[in-house]
């Protein structure tokens, strides 16, 4: 008699609900384990675009507002309409919010439970549990040691996260109270009636913690605790509002005293301002989400050829004059990126006293350090005569590799016969037949002008110039002053400033003071502050004049000068186009796309069609995710119906794709010897988790509070038990009770698993509060502070959670006898 083969019973063919989908009867182990853990990562990446999406309709949703009429008697009607949300912020955060971070795992454990005929499974509650232990030991120790040194950031509403701390903790107490002391292995309906009512009663608390702490602060809207929920306003209204409006006239005009494209210019403006704006968390999951998947990003990003200037207006420095530092604020990248070496005089001038018998020229070289390169450099009569007044020079200067300076030095002729000040040029010049100039550029400082000063005098100062031209956009004007004819001892010049037509206080600052020359010295520099105005118009004068000098010295022929301040209509272009494209940058800035020809349009191309700024990292992800872009782009946009279509839609398609990721899941984990529970608390946990590690790690950073990085993961991790098990023991046991049974949940290693957890918990919450009160090893913050203190605390958490994944699994493979 023959023997029958069944190509359907085959290893982990009934692990899933809906998989496999075909028969993978003669795959091989390991081309299936491969399969499923690539498709489980691929359907993590496709969860968290379309989570992406449902952010943006609870955005839509939370970022509503009316208008509510207020009595002014000095207003036409009597009144004013100022425009208020609806939502509450604490309310915002803690319901839609919290669920839209959590929805992956709730829905997951709703969608194992009914599909699983109501029965309980290890795959959807370890999934919250291990999620909820991923967020607070490993997001938390991230956002702790990811803070730069010297800096910290502390939780600002410190109210409503105490209040969330409690709920999250009693979440799992509850948890532990349901499945071991009041009906052990069964939940009843009573019970889950409790464990979902419990989320409302988070809300309502948080929001009567929030209203009162509000109150005892005089009714003061708290700027500095506001999480922001609405974002698509905050970020795409900036151009409309008048204080944002100066503060792009400002920025604009700041940058346009810089010969960069004005494209550019606008860009770092449109940055300057985006970074200023306070977002919530669910802001840097979305934004988190599209750096991964190469989409839209949500703040510009800037050409790494303007990266100093980017990083000036990013530090708040102030803006000096371009002319001053042109090698830190260079707009022009001589280097090439890099490619060559750039080599010039650190000075455009140097004077010498002529007993000195020498002068030194210093000549430093940056950009391509790694090869040795040459110049030439030769000396060029100017008043000062070669031979006769210096020492001629004709030589070739050599920079080993990685050698950055060199000094020249050049003889000065020192006779008895009085002569007036004189000068001659050193020049660097490029040597084309020589091979070791073929990588080298010239620096913008390639002549140095070198006076030689009659040293038996103390001198005559007057300005360099009888009258100076200053154009409106520049911030100040530098005037000066030169010693000639001598040098001798120490001279002290007196200097004020006197009102013409232009006035003190309204456009410039008047100011007088002491010029002090050392022995030798020959320049010095008066800086006159220019003040911006509002007139179109602007063509005003004032004067400053040298009053007396100490020490026998003379006041030279030139010892007023005239500045004038001029209108610069092409710099008001400049700064109306700068402005004009800050606007559309910051325009284009907004979470949402208006119409679907938009949102296809963000899905279909990397970067959202901002391809000069994409990456190749960019394309490769954007290639892998293009299928789910696409896919969820048929999601109707959050402008049409208040954002609840965007938010129902995408809720089921997460549950969709829930489904499948629990399914490959369960499947992968069976394949290389897992159970659920194992296959939980990792791959899975830290799938749905990711997202949330990126943004909590980006908001850590540029948030000034702590609030949007780690304020929002008790309350996540409170919502996660009463939603993501309330409502689904909600379901079943009401399917139950209608049979007239009883939901049997045999605790097992979840409720090992859940006590292992509230330990960690209570270790953490123990350790913030502890560097929020110890000034001494923590530094007084929630994150960041005192070096040590920071990393032993990150390490710490994160060996916790080590420590518990590891437990929890031994628990679940009978390692550990231990009984709750």
């Amino acid at each position: 008699m023959s023997s029958t083969i069944d190509l359907d019973d085959y290893t982990c063919a009934d692990k899933g609900l809906f998989l496999p989908i075909i028969n993978e009867y003669t795959w091989s182990l390991g081309i299936r384990i491969f399969l499923y853990l690539l498709g489980m990562i691929w359907c993590f990446l496709g969860i968290a675009i379309v989570a992406d999406m449902f952010m943006l309709g609870i955005e839509k949703i939370t970022s509503k507002t009316r208008m509510i009429k207020i009595s002014n008697p000095k207003a036409k009607n009597g009144y004013e309409e100022i425009e208020v949300k609806v939502w509450n912020d604490t309310v915002a955060n803690l319901s839609l919010m919290a669920f839209g971070t959590s929805a992956p795992e709730i829905l997951l454990n709703v969608v194992v439970v009914c599909g699983s005929g109501f029965k309980p499974s290890d795959l959807g509650p370890a999934t919250i549990v291990g999620s909820a232990a991923f967020n607070l030991l490993v997001i938390t120790a991230i956002c702790i040691c990811s803070i730069p040194m010297g800096e910290s950031r502390k939780l600002a509403n410190i109210r409503v996260y105490s209040v969330t701390t409690f709920f999250s903790l009693f979440a799992y107490v509850w948890l532990i109270l349901v499945l071991l002391v009041i009906t052990p292995d069964v939940v009843d309906l009573w019970e889950a009636i409790v464990t979902f009512l419990l989320f409302p009663v988070l809300i309502v608390t948080s929001f009567f913690t929030d209203k009162l702490y509000c109150c005892r602060r005089s009714n003061k809207t708290s700027s500095e605790v506001e999480i922001g929920i609405d974002i698509d306003n905050n970020v795409g209204k900036t151009g409309a509002s008048r204080d944002d409006t100066v503060d792009i006239i400002h920025l604009a005009k700041e940058l346009g005293k810089y010969k960069i494209p004005e494209e550019e210019a606008a860009k770092i403006a449109a940055n300057k301002l985006s970074q200023n704006i306070s977002h919530n968390s669910g802001w840097y999951r979305i934004q988190a989400t599209r750096k991964i998947t190469g989409g839209q990003r949500l703040v510009p990003k800037v050409k790494s050829t303007f990266k100093d200037l980017y990083l000036n207006v990013m530090t708040k420095q102030s803006f000096g004059s371009p002319e001053k530092d042109t090698t830190s604020l260079s707009c022009v990248d001589l280097s090439e990126n890099g490619r060559k070496a750039v080599v010039e005089f650190t000075s455009a001038s140097c004077a010498v006293l002529e007993n000195e018998g020498k002068v030194r020229l210093e000549i430093r070289r940056y950009g391509r350090l790694d090869l040795p390169v040459a110049v030439k450099l030769e000396t060029i009569d100017g008043t000062a005569e070669a031979v006769s007044d210096y020492v001629p020079v004709k030589t070739v200067v050599k920079f080993d590799a990685n050698e950055t300076s060199k000094d020249i030095n050049i003889e000065i002729v020192d006779d008895d016969i009085w002569e007036p000040d004189e000068f001659f040029f050193a020049k660097l010049f490029i040597d084309h037949d020589d091979e070791r100039s073929k990588h080298v550029a010239l620096g913008s400082t390639s002549i140095n002008q070198i006076t030689i000063i009659n040293d038996d005098e103390p001198g005559t100062f007057e300005f360099s110039k009888p009258s100076y031209v200053v154009r409106e956009g520049n911030e100040k004007v530098q005037l000066f002053v030169k010693r000639i004819n001598g040098a001798d001892g120490l001279v002290k010049v007196n200097w004020q400033t006197k009102d013409m037509s232009a006035k003190s206080g309204k456009d410039y600052i008047s100011g007088e003071g002491t010029l002090e020359f050392q022995h030798g010295e020959t320049q010095k520099t008066i800086e006159i502050t220019i003040l911006d105005t509002d007139e179109d118009e602007r063509d005003c004068s004032y004067s400053v004049e040298l009053t007396t000098a100490a020490s026998g010295a003379k006041i030279g022929k030139i010892g007023k000068t005239i500045v004038t301040i001029v209108n610069d209509e092409e710099f008001h272009d400049i700064v109306t186009r700068i402005a004009a494209q800050t606007k559309q940058n910051l325009d284009s800035l907004k979470l949402e796309s208006s119409t679907w020809k938009e949102q296809f349009h963000n899905a279909m191309n990397v970067n959202g069609g901002d391809i000069e700024n994409a990456t190749n990292m960019d394309y490769a992800m954007h290639f892998v995710s293009f299928f789910w872009k696409v896919l969820f782009a048929f999601i109707p946009p959050p402008s049409y119906c208040g954002g609840w279509l965007t938010f129902s839609l995408s809720l089921a398609m997460i549950g969709v794709l829930t489904t499948i990721v629990g399914d490959l899941a369960s499947i992968f984990g069976c394949l290389i010897g897992l159970n659920d529970l194992i296959t939980a608390i990792t791959f899975v946990a830290l799938g749905t988790s990711m997202p949330d590690t990126f943004a909590s790690r980006q908001a850590a950073l540029q948030e000034k509070f702590a609030d949007s990085s780690i304020g929002n993961i008790n309350g996540s991790n409170a919502v996660n038990v009463f939603l993501g098990l309330g409502l689904p023991w909600l379901i079943a046991t009401i399917y139950w009770e209608a049979k007239g049974e009883a939901f049997e949940y045999p605790s097992g290693s979840l409720a090992f698993s859940v006590v292992l957890y509230l330990s960690t918990a209570v270790f953490t919450i123990i350790l913030l509060l502890s560097r929020r009160r110890i000034h001494s090893w923590f530094g007084g913050a929630e994150l960041g502070g005192k070096v040590v203190g920071k990393w032993v605390s990150a390490a710490s958490l994160i060996l916790l959670w080590i420590f518990y994944v590891v437990m929890s699994s031994l628990k679940s493979v009978g390692k550990i006898n231990a009984s709750i």
